[in-house]
């Protein structure tokens, strides 16, 4: 008697949808985050410099213009994710990766749902709060390993936690 394993399970009842797209994998889903956050750099450094020279040449305090700093960064970082995934689907990383971000509905997703799906970003905004802000940085890394668990346990819809938490999904297209 020979075993025969059970049928995977039927990807649309996760969601997925079957015209022709896939859940978009773990590595493409890095790739676009690591686009995105390359140009993202670009503004930060474009910032920092200014920050830097207010504060060396007209002697603004240190505190101040670093906290205000890092509330423009964070601003600046989930307007352009909640944004572009709204309007468009997409950031700039997922045009190059060919990902599409999806809502609940099967369209963009929602301001909403994209706000949710990177709130785990606003976690930048503890660097302002004195002793508070050092749990900033372990706090992201946390929140990016508990992604990449999450997305890589899903072997049938590959949601991360944050996916689930928002209601959305990522595919890949073309």
């Amino acid at each position: 008697m020979s075993y025969t394993p059970p049928p995977p399970p039927d990807p649309s009842a996760y969601g997925v949808p079957q015209t022709g797209s896939r859940p978009a994998e773990l590595l493409d889903r890095f790739v676009a985050r690591l686009i995105d956050g390359v140009l993202l750099a670009v503004v930060w450094v474009i910032l920092g410099v200014m920050v830097v020279g207010s504060v060396l040449l007209g002697g603004v305090n240190s505190y101040v213009a670093g906290a205000a700093t890092t509330i423009i960064l964070v601003a600046l970082q989930m307007g352009y994710f909640i944004y572009l995934e709204s309007t468009r689907g997409q950031t700039l990383g997922k045009m190059v990766m060919k990902l599409r971000v999806l809502g609940a509905t099967g369209g963009n997703p929602t301001v909403e749902e994209s706000a949710r799906r990177n709130i785990w970003m606003a976690l930048s905004i503890l660097g302002v709060v004195p002793v508070i802000g050092l749990l900033s940085v372990p706090a992201q890394i946390v929140a990016v390993i508990m992604i990449a668990v999450t997305i890589n346990g899903d072997t049938v819809a590959r949601l991360g936690w944050h996916d689930k938490f928002a209601g959305t999904r990522v595919i890949k297209v073309g």
